[in-house]
């Protein structure tokens, strides 16, 4: 594998040893937002921010103002990296690779099968912070960011300012699931586009077309027809519904 760094300026600078140059990837995978492409030595961990993407591009085709750095893997194949805002990053990690600050203090991954009721309900044992911004914490769990925590809380019945240390094991249950429900949802429908997100092949993702809370304060909740609430909490928007999610509801209800 070689590289080509046109512009090392991402949200940290891009240095690359010239060690691995010539190096096989193995395999690719993936931790939380974290894409990791695997060589014998250790991994590229790659992280697209805000507006990253990578693509299969022509080698002889120009590269355009925001195509930042190329990967190369054959005389024929680049994969070519593109971030308008440059808030992504890319890094390389020596073996063992999950022991990169970035990735070494991470919660679990929310499909996966250490994530689940009591696994939440542990965590938040004395914690005051609001349920919304505790399982928005990638130390608890990776992968639920704004939307999905709006969306998972109103499948749950709880509201996001209630105190994580108080919802019940049985709402944590609740959680978990609408969790799992709401992701799997989202990746069916290709994701959720709000601004200029597309999926690999170039298309919007639909999720958020079905969305019951998230960017719909004001309007009626699809359930009950009261109209739903916004509120800030941890500076990001929430959405809530004062009836489906009624305060004290620690335990939630039918998901």
């Amino acid at each position: 594998m070689g590289w080509h760094v046109r512009n090392p300026n991402l949200r940290w600078p891009v240095t690359l040893p010239d060690s691995i140059r010539e190096q096989p990837v193995v395999s690719v995978g993936r931790r939380a937002k974290y894409l990791l492409i695997n060589l014998p030595a250790g991994a590229l961990i790659v992280h697209l921010g805000m507006s990253g993407s990578l693509r299969i591009a022509d080698p002889n085709a120009a590269p355009g103002k925001h195509d930042h750095v190329d990967l190369l893997f054959t005389p024929d194949t680049v994969l070519r990296y593109n971030d308008p805002r440059r808030f992504g990053s890319i890094h390389w990690q020596r073996n063992p690779v999950m022991e990169h600050p970035l990735l070494r203090a991470l919660g679990p991954e929310p499909l996966g099968l250490e994530f689940d009721g009591a696994y939440l309900k542990r965590q938040a044992r004395g914690r005051r912070v609001g349920v919304k911004n505790f399982i928005m914490d990638a130390h608890v769990v990776v992968g639920v960011g704004n939307i999905y925590a709006n969306e998972a809380l109103f499948l749950s019945g709880l509201r996001p300012t209630a105190r994580a240390g108080r919802v019940t094991r049985a709402g944590y249950e609740r959680l978990a699931t609408a969790i799992r429900r709401v992701l799997g949802n989202a990746i069916a429908m290709g994701g959720t586009t709000l601004r200029d997100f597309v999926n690999s092949d170039g298309n919007p993702g639909y999720f958020q077309q079905s969305l019951y809370v998230y960017g719909r304060a004001g309007e009626p909740c699809r359930l009950c027809a009261t109209p739903l609430k916004g509120i800030r909490t941890g500076q990001r928007a929430s959405v809530f519904c004062p009836t489906c999610q009624a305060a004290g509801n620690f335990g939630g209800r039918d998901v």
